[in-house]
């Protein structure tokens, strides 16, 4: 996206340690002429740039734990649940959640747009969706199945439209707001072409650091400090996983559960941007472990450091931070692994020469997992994705085993180095 903060190069400030460590650190401009450009647009309306997910008559899905919902946009909403019974019979429990009544759903309240610029100026509604107010396009969708637990009056949906330029129109989430209503959440690119609708970036802007000719990459008493933390860390969660067997995560877990893609479970996509470090710096922070890249959407999101381990977290203002160690890093298991699996994968140029197009690296030893006994293990497949931002990261899971994962990242940055990738997959620094 291009709304957001900007870093300049020359605005910064250099920062001095205890230890006479020098850092250089990025301020963020806070963006401007955002309002301009919302107050100056003359192009489509929200409902016409929705139209063509509505004429291509195409249809989204989210499975949970019982409940499979549809959402065939412009069209109706489905619940249903498939059951097969002996003799291979299936059974189909359903209910719809909402249907469109009138042929285009959009023209009506486009038209009056247009015709009254008084509507135009109405206040986007906005839903707080992970801490951050969200402006979103709502649909509605009445005439469902009748409700028995009000007076068959029919149920009705309020779906509502945000943008994610990176989404595929899939489902966020689906809540029964009162009894029989419901409102589902869902991901496109296609709003994003609307200033009003654009993600608003967190107030809350980073500062970047580099060290200085002559200092480490990271200051000396912060490495202790997180060695430190490290070492308290890890008893308490082996005591944490026997005692408590890890209650908190079941109860998250049956709640919300990943929406399935084929025979996978797709758990989450998310993209994030990151650092605008020099490209030299943040390969050498990447590869030291230092720079972790976060991604996901939904309720699990996931930090991923390489070289060192795998997280999947859930933050909650009430709660606070729930995390799960899906893989942490071993040199020697690595390589043990890479010898009966393929920690490369190529492709032929056109001139007929081979370059890498992924490498694989195996995480273990994660936390216990309820369902099998054994500690949770990721394969991490870092990619090559060419993208109009520099700095962007793309990062999903899978689970085609119960608690064996594949975290799929993706980034410019993996780009410049692929190619450093050894026999066993490990990359370094390009010479």
């Amino acid at each position: 996206p291009t709304t957001g903060v900007l870093y300049k190069e020359d605005n910064y400030i250099i920062m001095t340690t205890v230890d006479k460590e020098k850092y250089k650190c990025i301020l963020p401009l806070i963006a401007s002429g955002n309002e301009e450009e919302e107050k100056d647009y003359k192009g489509p309306t929200p409902g016409e740039l929705l139209e063509p997910l509505f004429k291509q008559s195409s249809c989204s899905y989210r499975i949970e734990s019982y409940w499979t919902y549809e959402v065939c946009h412009g069209k109706h909403i489905r619940q249903y649940h498939e059951e097969k019974e002996t003799g291979q019979k299936i059974n189909i429990q359903e209910y719809y959640l909402g249907n469109m009544m009138i042929k285009n759903p959009l023209s009506e309240p486009d038209q009056e747009e247009k015709e009254n610029p008084k509507e135009s100026a109405k206040e986007i509604p906005t839903k707080n969706i992970e801490g951050q107010m969200t402006p979103y396009y709502p649909v509605e969708m009445g005439n469902g199945t009748p409700c028995s637990l009000r007076q068959n009056l029919p149920r009705s949906s309020t779906v509502m439209y945000i943008c994610h330029p990176e989404a595929k129109h899939e489902i966020l989430s689906v809540a029964e707001v009162t009894t029989c209503e419901y409102e589902v959440v869902i991901l496109t690119p296609l709003l994003c072409n609307h200033p009003k609708y654009r993600f608003r970036a967190s107030p809350v802007n980073d500062i970047f650091c580099q060290s200085l000719p002559g200092s480490p990459l990271k200051p000396h008493n912060l490495e202790q400090l997180e060695k430190q933390q490290e070492m308290m860390k890890m008893p308490f969660r082996r005591v944490k996983e026997e005692e408590m067997h890890s209650t908190k995560e079941e109860k998250f877990s049956s709640i919300h559960k990943p929406v399935a893609v084929g025979s996978h479970q797709l758990l989450t996509v998310g993209t994030t941007h990151i650092s605008k470090l020099t490209d030299d710096q943040l390969i050498k922070e990447f590869l030291s472990g230092s720079y972790c890249f976060h991604g996901g959407v939904g309720w699990w999101k996931y930090e991923f450091c390489y070289g060192k381990y795998v997280h999947q977290y859930h933050e909650d203002k009430e709660s606070g931070k729930t995390s799960v160690v899906v893989g942490t890093w071993s040199k020697e298991e690595h390589i043990e692994w890479s010898r009966k699996n393929a920690a490369r994968t190529y492709y032929l140029r056109e001139d007929g020469t081979q370059t890498v197009r992924m490498v694989s690296h195996f995480y273990g030893n994660g936390d216990v997992c309820d369902l099998t006994d054994k500690p949770r293990q990721v394969t991490v497949k870092l990619k090559c994705k060419e993208s109009d931002s520099p700095h962007a990261v793309t990062i999903y899971m899978l689970e085609p085993h119960s608690c064996q994962y594949i975290l799929g990242v993706e980034s410019p940055v993996i780009c410049k180095i692929l190619d450093t990738a050894d026999e066993y997959g490990l990359l370094s620094v390009p010479s």
